[in-house]
């Protein structure tokens, strides 16, 4: 009986690194990071019933 082969890619993928400047890695961070202080800035605004710049002082 022969043994049965391995499923998936036998050689291991090349990933690139990420680099300085604007890259796919930095421009996804970057996106997220957005989305996550646009919910927080919801977020203050609904619980406290005051805009941004107003709960902050600067209104």
């Amino acid at each position: 009986m022969t043994e049965p082969q391995p499923i998936g890619p036998t050689v291991t993928p090349k990933l690139e690194e990420p680099k300085f400047g604007f890259n796919k890695y930095a421009e996804r961070l970057n996106g997220r990071a957005a989305m996550i202080g646009f919910a927080l800035t919801l977020l203050i605004e609904y619980l406290t019933g005051q805009g941004l710049l107003s709960w902050l002082g600067l209104n």
